[in-house]
């Protein structure tokens, strides 16, 4: 298996710094990972530093919260997008969800989907903070909306990728979507799990890692 085709090579903290943003890059870079995950404000130079090779550069949309406007989030796209990003990882409005507001949580995702210009769109709908009614709402409205993944979690939540919710999430979204698995995806073991329930990609900083990791099983 090609675990590199599977990994979005993530840093997202919010201390983090030209260097560490180079470090990924460069990593991306050498493992063929499917892309790099970075705030909007390293969207440009993670765009240059990967000029020339098939890494994708993704960037966050609302993150880590989901709460701001629709038009915010629809104008942050956008810029992203400007500035050169490939992907859009937007985080839902949560609280509006549990409300069951879904014509404001379809929106907001519309609204990113229209501003991407056809740039995929991960669509994160938090699971840790989520009954599984509400894990299945999130996936149909993610859908409907023209998501091409659905994703598990921000990573600044109270829990990350279960091959559990993985599973259910495929089972919703069915073959047109995606499913990406985030936070605590550390090991290969963890890897495979979420693989084997449907995700096709991992958002983790662990990449490197795992595919040396793989490497040794061969």
């Amino acid at each position: 298996m090609n675990y590199a085709s599977y990994m979005d090579h993530t840093v997202l903290k919010p201390e983090t710094g030209r260097e560490t943003v180079a470090r990924f890059c460069d990593e991306a870079r050498q493992y063929g990972f499917a892309a790099v995950c970075v705030n909007p404000c390293w969207v440009a130079f993670a765009r240059e530093r990967l000029a020339g090779t098939a890494v994708k550069v993704a960037t966050v949309i609302g993150f880590p919260l989901g709460a701001s406007t629709s038009l915010v989030k629809a104008l942050e796209a956008r810029d992203a997008i400007a500035a050169g990003a490939h992907e859009l990882d937007m985080v839902i409005n949560v609280g509006a969800l549990k409300d069951r507001q879904d014509d404001l949580v379809a929106r907001d995702i519309r609204g990113v989907v229209e501003a991407a210009g056809g740039a995929p769109v991960k669509v994160i709908i938090e699971t840790s903070a989520l009954t599984d009614e509400e894990k299945e709402r999130a996936c149909r409205l993610a859908a409907q909306a023209g998501a091409a993944f659905v994703k598990t979690s921000t990573g600044f939540g109270k829990g990350g990728a279960t091959p559990e919710d993985v599973a259910l999430m495929k089972r919703v979204v069915g073959p047109s979507v995606q499913v990406k698995a985030s936070t605590g995806v550390k090991t290969l073991e963890d890897a495979d799990r979420l693989i084997a329930a449907g995700a096709t990609r991992l958002g983790t900083s662990s990449g490197p890692a795992i595919v040396e990791a793989a490497r040794q099983h061969r």
